[in-house]
């Protein structure tokens, strides 16, 4: 399979968490990810849609996997489910206990960096977008 005209998926930044993400989505225990509509707002890109496929990258920058979209949704912080969170793979038993991982992870000094607002926090109404998807092939 071709990965190179793909889109990337990347799970966080390069480094051990990014390494734990790419290795439950390839597990198969993680089969959702959230993102802040605002990223994409940010760089003038569309929002990914319900069967598109995206290259998986590690922290090496390697293409590792193909993933297809099944669900794509723009939900309210506050408003993010437990299944959705409970899909991510990475444990979380609660919403709640998501919500502060995501919370320190979008309020981290290089989010921060990468958003340019050193004093970026997210409240209740932030805008995530709430991906599902199939492992379609690996590397």
């Amino acid at each position: 399979m071709k990965l190179d005209g793909l889109s990337l998926m990347e799970f966080g930044f390069p480094g051990p968490l990014r390494d734990r993400l790419v290795a439950a989505a390839l597990s198969g225990a993680k089969t959702s990810t959230s993102g802040l509509v605002l990223e994409y707002d940010r760089e003038g890109e569309p929002l990914p849609r319900v069967g598109e496929r995206l290259a998986v990258v590690d922290s090496g920058e390697r293409r590792v996997a193909v993933i297809e979209l099944t669900e794509v949704r723009t939900v309210r912080l506050a408003d993010v489910d437990l299944q959705h969170a409970l899909d991510e793979g990475e444990g979380y038993d609660s919403v709640a206990g998501w919500r502060t991982a995501h919370e320190e992870f979008w309020h981290s000094a290089e989010m921060r960096a990468e958003l340019g607002d050193p004093d970026f926090v997210v409240d209740d109404d932030t805008l995530v977008l709430a991906q599902r998807f199939r492992l379609v092939h690996t590397v």
